[in-house]
C-alpha cells in the first residue's frame, strides 16, 4: 500500500534506515581495536552496513553508515574522522545497495551478486579512508598505506558475515526480496 505515490514506502525505508543507523552505531562501537600507525581502529559495523544495503537498499544502506558510523565516531576518541565517515561509509553503503539490485536484476545468482557488491562497495572503503588519511588528515603515504590491511579484514568481516546472514533473513522473510 501506497501513500501519495509512494512516499509510506519512503518513510518506511527512512524509519529503516534509522533503526539500521543505530545498530551500526552499536556494532561499531561494540568492538574498537585501536591502530596506532593511523589513530584508526577495527570495528564490526561493516557487518550491518552490508546487511543494510543489501537487504533494503542504496538508501537505507548510505544512510545507516554514514549516519551510524559517523555519530559512532563523534562519540569515540575519533572524532577526527567523522567527516570521512559520514562521506565514505554513506559511499560504500550506497554502492552495495545499487550494485546488489542492479546485479540482481541481470539475473545474477544472489550470493554471487551480493559478494561483487560487498567487495566493491569494501573496496571504495578502504581507498576512501586511505586518501582521507593522506589528503584530508595530512599522513604520510606509508602511514596511510598501514591501515589498509585492517580495513581489508573488515570488509572481509562483514562479507562473512552479512551474505550468510542476508541469506537466512531472507528465506526467513522472503517478502523482502526485491
Amino acid at each position: 500500500m501506497t501513500l501519495k505515490g509512494g512516499s509510506l514506502a519512503l518513510t518506511s525505508r527512512l524509519a529503516v534506515a534509522g533503526v539500521f543507523a543505530a545498530v551500526v552505531y552499536v556494532a561499531t562501537t561494540v568492538l574498537m581495536v585501536p591502530i596506532p600507525a593511523t589513530n584508526g581502529y577495527f570495528n564490526l559495523g561493516e557487518t550491518v552496513i552490508y546487511i543494510a544495503a543489501l537487504l533494503f537498499g542504496s538508501l537505507v544502506g548510505a544512510f545507516a553508515g554514514g549516519i551510524g558510523a559517523s555519530i559512532a565516531d563523534m562519540l569515540s576518541p575519533y572524532a577526527f574522522f567523522a567527516p570521512g565517515t559520514l562521506v565514505i561509509k554513506a559511499c560504500e553503503g550506497a554502492i552495495v545497495g545499487f550494485l546488489s539490485r542492479k546485479l540482481s536484476e541481470h539475473k545474477l545468482e544472489s550470493n554471487l551478486s551480493a559478494i561483487i557488491s560487498v567487495v566493491v562497495g569494501g573496496a571504495e572503503m578502504v581507498a576512501g579512508y586511505f586518501l582521507y588519511e593522506s589528503l584530508v588528515l595530512g599522513y604520510t603515504v606509508p602511514v596511510a598505506a598501514a591501515e589498509i590491511p585492517f580495513n581489508a579484514v573488515q570488509m572481509t568481516v562483514g562479507l562473512v558475515v552479512a551474505v550468510p546472514v542476508v541469506r537466512i533473513v531472507l528465506r526467513i522473510f522472503p517478502q523482502l526480496k526485491r
